[in-house]
């Protein structure tokens, strides 16, 4: 059957006690609504219909996707009223509308599934059966319970119908041919004053409509949010439904419950995540990684065999394969690590390009640069790429050794093999495989031989 969503997200969220639309709230980085949009998509519908009403203009804006279409409430009558906004814009081809809302934010597309496959022939409901059913509309049934004849909400149940346990969570799917005939009899005769949709469950089973029910495999898809207090709360199950995911497909999570993804992250095998990992946007990991704890990374890809220690913070980077970053390092925007690469504590990176087995393990900052292959820096080492107005580039060569505590003014040179002594300050471009120093006057040592590493068995 040719089906049409539409979600209801008109409304203004006044117990959140925002200025922002309660359907942009975030859990797990993404706005609610967008959350509600993606299930949607799941179901590959020939439309999505998103009701808007208070803020809708900034609404629209959080969500500029081309396959939505957009039906102004102008006045929140209720949720058959809003129904109604949305019957002109359903193309003549739909045969079901399934109507979802855009503050319940984990309902699942097997869920939905199931509720449309039930309910083929019929209206079908999603329900809930609660020990505390307190604010909930009703499942009112015949005396068998073998069918449904109608919703009654909180405020207008008598006190025998408050008992019952089997309650609304307002998610329907309903036939078009029928649809349009019931939302024209609703009527606004209760407590609230309001259009319920609800009341044409009663339509249905007085008309000979089958009714439906099915519920979903955790009640936590159904939940709605109404304040910060729940915000909060579908916050955790959103991270504990992510972070299971995560595990069956063979990610180690020293804690699930200290782990939080907002985003997408995508894996090799054998990857580690220690404690109070938090990953954002687009995050890759290669097979036999490790991440260490307290780390942050943000739209990263991160190669093979590479070991994360604690407390980093990564984004918008690449790591090369068989690298070691941390523990107490940054890496900032624009940044790419080639393999083998070592960065150590208290080190900064931003914008720049490091070789293939080079060392910054201690205390440095590098900014604007490229680094060529097998360079070590020394603890202490900066780049000086901002003269107070602009940004300028430092380029060092193939096995480069920058000594302790130097300083290389941008826009410099270093050319391969060289030496800078610790300590200096370097302006002008230092020539190759040769020895650099600054203390007191300006040296340079032609044909100097680094001290070397004694061989293994010498």
């Amino acid at each position: 059957m040719k089906l049409a969503v539409v979600i209801l997200a008109a409304g203004q969220g006044s117990r959140m006690h925002s200025a922002i639309p309660k359907v942009l709230h975030k859990i797990a980085g993404l706005p609610l609504l967008h959350h509600v949009i993606n299930a949607a998509r799941g179901l590959q519908p020939e439309q999505i219909i998103v009701v808007h009403g208070h803020a809708g203009d900034t609404v629209q804006a959080a969500c500029p996707d081309p396959d939505l279409i957009w039906v102004e409430q102008e006045q929140q009558l209720g949720t058959g009223h809003a129904v109604q906004c949305a019957l002109p814009a359903l193309e003549t081809r739909i045969e079901r509308v399934l109507v979802l809302y855009g503050d319940v934010p984990l309902i699942q597309p097997a869920t939905l599934r199931g509720l449309l496959e039930k309910s083929r022939n019929g209206l079908g409901l999603l329900t809930l059966t609660l020990d505390n059913p307190h604010g909930y509309g009703r499942i009112k049934k015949n005396k068998s319970g073998s069918r449904v004849l109608a919703i009654v909400e909180q405020k207008d149940a008598t006190p025998d119908e408050l008992k019952i346990c089997e309650v609304n969570t307002g998610i329907m799917a309903l036939p078009v041919e029928h649809m349009e005939n019931w939302l024209s009899h609703l009527s606004k005769e209760n407590s609230q004053h309001e259009y319920y949709l609800t009341d044409v469950v009663a339509m249905a089973a007085e008309g000979g409509v089958l009714v439906q029910v099915a519920q979903p495999q955790e009640q936590i898809e159904a939940s709605g949010v109404n304040d910060r207090k729940q915000l909060a709360q579908l916050e955790r199950a959103k991270q504990r439904m992510q972070a299971e995911e995560l595990m069956l497909a063979g990610v180690t999570l020293q804690d699930p419950a200290r782990f939080d993804l907002s985003g997408q992250l995508s894996h090799g095998q054998d990857c580690t995540i220690a404690l109070n990992v938090i990953c954002e946007g687009k995050v890759t990991l290669g097979d036999r990684v490790q991440i260490g704890a307290n780390t942050v990374l943000r739209n990263v890809c991160i190669a093979d065999d590479t070991k994360i220690l604690e407390n980093c913070v990564i984004e918008e980077a690449e790591i090369a394969a068989k690298s070691q970053i941390g523990p107490f390092a940054r890496i900032r925007p624009g940044t790419r690590l080639a393999q083998a690469t070592r960065v150590g504590n208290f080190v900064e990176i931003k914008n720049a390009q490091i070789g293939q087995g080079s060392k910054l393990n201690h205390l440095a900052y590098v900014g604007d640069s490229e680094i060529g292959q097998d360079v070590n820096l020394g603890a202490g080492t900066i780049t000086c790429n901002y003269d107070g107005a602009n940004k300028h580039k430092t380029v060092i060569g193939d096995n480069v050794f920058v000594g302790s505590n130097s300083a290389l003014v941008a826009p410099v040179k270093i050319g391969p093999g060289a030496t800078i002594g610790a300590g200096s300050v370097i302006s002008h471009s230092a020539p190759a495989d040769a020895l650099t120093l600054t203390r007191g006057q300006k040296q340079i040592v032609p044909h100097w031989q680094r001290p070397q590493k004694p061989r293994d068995g010498g």
